[in-house]
């Protein structure tokens, strides 16, 4: 596999994550600047004026320390989400935000459910379940990375850890990232076979390196091949003359 095709960085692997982050801390100094509470168009679960929220909720939050505590996460995760995977990206990013938006319009309890949590917890879902089922050593070590990181996470989709959280947005970006992970396809990532002995029908006891080189992995000469002398029959010589006629002013004069 060529991976500078597959993993390249691109203005959008930044550009895209810089945008996020520049719009919900554009709108959180709105608030603040404007005195101006948005928390109304959050997610209000099952109810028809809070399915707004499914769209508006990710860019919308409580305090400066909420908001502080989502944008390193969620820039760090959606620059890795785009490096390692651009041509589904967008997918995951847009879609997912409305999945598991309505997943916790369904499931939330009946109160405003705002922040960028649900998405984050799509992309390490996403992140995590995807590099596991590649079992392409690159995708599978972000995904150790990740759980390194954000590991501890899991245990705020627990409606009894933290009761002032929207554990039902947590577990709605959870089974979302699953979900993706099952659902969008990647390439095979197959390394490129470049020498015989990497190919699948490689007899290493028809190959002449390998003979030489014993059961022990010693080095050992090759016997020589044995000359065969071949008798080479006799074959007639077959001449063949042509005769031409002497012209008078060729001939001797007497």
């Amino acid at each position: 596999m060529n991976d500078y095709h597959h993993f390249k960085f691109t203005p959008s692997v930044w550009i895209i994550p810089s945008f996020l982050l520049i719009l919900i801390w554009a709108i959180f100094f709105f608030e603040n600047s404007f005195n101006v509470d948005l928390t109304s168009h959050g997610i209000l679960p099952r109810t028809f004026s809070g399915l707004q929220g499914v769209l508006f909720s990710p860019f919308l939050h409580g305090d400066l320390n909420h908001i502080a505590n989502n944008s390193i996460p969620l820039f760090v995760l959606t620059t890795a989400l785009i490096y390692f995977y651009r041509d589904i990206s967008l997918k995951v990013l847009c879609y997912g935000i409305l999945l598991s938006g309505i997943i916790t319009w369904v499931i939330g309890r009946s109160s405003f459910h705002i922040g960028a949590s649900g998405l984050i917890y799509v992309l390490v879902s996403f992140i995590f379940f995807k590099g596991m089922m590649t079992q392409y050593y690159r995708l599978m070590a972000l995904s150790l990375t990740v759980v390194m990181f954000y590991g501890g996470m899991v245990w705020y989709v627990f409606p009894d850890v933290d009761k002032t959280i929207s554990w039902e947005g947590h577990l709605a970006g959870l089974i979302t990232g699953f979900a993706f992970a099952v659902i969008y396809k990647t390439p095979d990532y197959k390394k490129d076979i470049q020498y015989e002995w990497e190919k699948p029908e490689f007899n290493p006891e028809s190959d002449m390196f390998m003979k030489h080189f014993d059961e022990n992995g010693n080095f050992v000469n090759t016997p020589k091949p044995e000359e065969i002398e071949e008798e080479i029959p006799a074959t007639g010589v077959h001449y063949i003359y042509h005769f031409k006629e002497a012209k008078a002013d060729n001939k001797s004069v007497e």
